[in-house]
């Protein structure tokens, strides 16, 4: 059972991989009552035998930053790490994550129908992430009949969010998704008619305080956040790929597709052009990180891409972002960013 009345706010900050979302940051927003997350795509990306031991890299640094995050947080708000149904290995991550000191694992990038048996007698609450009415009722349906458990939490992400989408590559540039205010009702339909009391939070292009209310008035016990997080001083982040956001202007955001196949959107660049040109980018090694890429054949590295975007390197390197990643003007600090999304919660 996932506690949300120890969160002061109704707020998940999402995960962002490689290295955006770790310790640093869930630790403070945490600390400011809400629900940190850190991401498992490849945080061991410093450790020194990373491109040797990939896995036991990544499950090392989690450890270091799920102990970062509570010494920080001061014992205050929830934990949670986000793990993608399309990295490779998904299992074995799973698995050894139910196990860590954590509060709730959120799962996404693809339907994590087989979740509840992966992480054994763990009392670790479950968050899938869904884009459709008809994947939440699937997916509770498939949970319920082989596991007799619900999730503890669903997230709805819309079209206009960041990282990869769950929806198709087509139907995003040809703008026939639903709006994530048509999502929202139609699940709670499904609950409703299932008679499932599943908390949810909505997730993708909720940007200002007026958003948040209005998600809150509709049903949603609360909202997911992560673009605006990058702009941060607590993000993990580089300096350069924070201020990047600064300086992006709407047109400068742009659709991309990742080597597992989903799309998603980042602030363009010379990587982002030279993909748009459907040109290749020589992969040099590969970490075997998401479970469609070919190494033979795929247009790029993301693992690579991605760590240059975190170490700086944002002319090389992938800048995911949601759909509003440009309205960011300046670099704050997360107590701010919260004070300011709910003004209520924090003057009672």
């Amino acid at each position: 059972m996932l506690k949300l009345d120890q969160l002061r706010v109704p707020l998940i900050q999402g995960g962002m991989g490689i290295g955006v979302s770790l310790g640093n940051l869930a630790g403070h927003v945490m600390l400011e009552g809400g629900l940190g997350v850190i991401s498992a795509a490849q945080p061991g990306y410093r450790e020194a035998d990373f491109y040797q031991n990939t896995i036991e890299a990544n499950l090392r640094a989690l450890e270091k930053e799920v102990t970062k995050a509570r010494e920080i947080s001061q014992g205050k708000g929830l934990l949670g790490i986000n793990v993608m149904v399309a990295a490779e290995d998904y299992d074995r991550y799973v698995n050894a994550i139910s196990q860590m000191d954590i509060d709730v694992i959120i799962s996404g990038a693809g339907l994590p129908l087989e979740l509840p048996s992966l992480v054994g007698e763990s009392k670790v609450a479950l968050a899938p992430i869904i884009s459709s009415a008809k994947a939440a009722f699937l997916l509770c349906r498939r949970w319920f009949s082989r596991s007799q458990r619900l999730p503890d939490l669903l997230i709805i992400e819309g079209p206009l969010a960041g990282g990869h989408l769950g929806f198709s590559w087509s139907d995003l540039k040809e703008e026939k998704t639903q709006d994530l205010a048509s999502i929202l009702e139609e699940v709670l339909v499904v609950l409703k008619d299932q008679n499932w009391d599943i908390p949810v939070f909505v997730a993708g292009g909720v940007y200002t305080a007026e958003d948040i209310q209005n998600y809150l008035n509709q049903g949603a016990q609360g909202v997911q956040m992560a673009t605006r997080f990058i702009a941060t001083h607590e993000c993990d982040a580089d300096i350069q790929f924070k201020q990047a956001f600064v300086n992006a202007k709407q047109a400068d955001i742009r659709f991309v597709i990742s080597p597992s196949g989903y799309p998603g959107r980042a602030i363009n660049n010379p990587l982002v052009d030279t993909l748009m040109r459907d040109e290749k980018v020589k992969v040099k090694r590969c970490v075997n990180c998401l479970k469609p890429c070919n190494p033979a054949t795929t247009p790029y590295c993301i693992t690579e891409a991605l760590i240059h975007a975190v170490k700086g390197n944002v002319q090389d390197g992938l800048i995911f972002t949601g759909t509003n990643g440009y309205r960011i003007d300046k670099i704050v600090s997360v107590k701010a960013l919260i004070e300011e999304l709910f003004p209520s919660e924090v003057s009672a």
